[in-house]
């Protein structure tokens, strides 16, 4: 014997629900708002993971360390070159350096 199917009460809810959005959305805007229900949740566990596995800063590279050193000099990088930045900062560092005491020679008295 086969059981009739028979539809209680919360899934005439469910069904009058659908019903509801398919009413007041269009079936048109039915794919957009799972689409962006979907990608909200793409991000919500994305944010999650690198909350629980925060990822490591990446290490400064050599182009970091040398703008830094220009700014700290007081070299303005913009629009310049790596080559131009390296050429400011030797001169820089050439034209500030104390000067170097001079040796006596031998043979020579104080």
């Amino acid at each position: 014997m086969v059981d009739s199917v028979a539809i209680t009460g919360w899934e005439w809810i469910v069904i009058l629900v659908i019903l509801a959005v398919i009413m007041i959305w269009g079936p048109n805007e039915i794919p957009k708002l799972a689409r962006s229900l979907g990608q909200a949740k793409k991000e919500f566990e994305r944010a999650q993971r690198e909350f629980t596995n925060p990822t490591p800063e990446p290490e400064p590279t050599s182009d970091d360390y040398l703008i830094q050193t220009a700014k700290s000099l007081g070299i303005d990088t913009a629009g310049k070159t790596k080559e131009q930045i390296s050429k400011e900062i030797l001169e820089r560092a050439r034209t500030t350096q104390p000067p170097t005491p001079t040796q006596p020679q031998s043979g020579q008295q104080q």
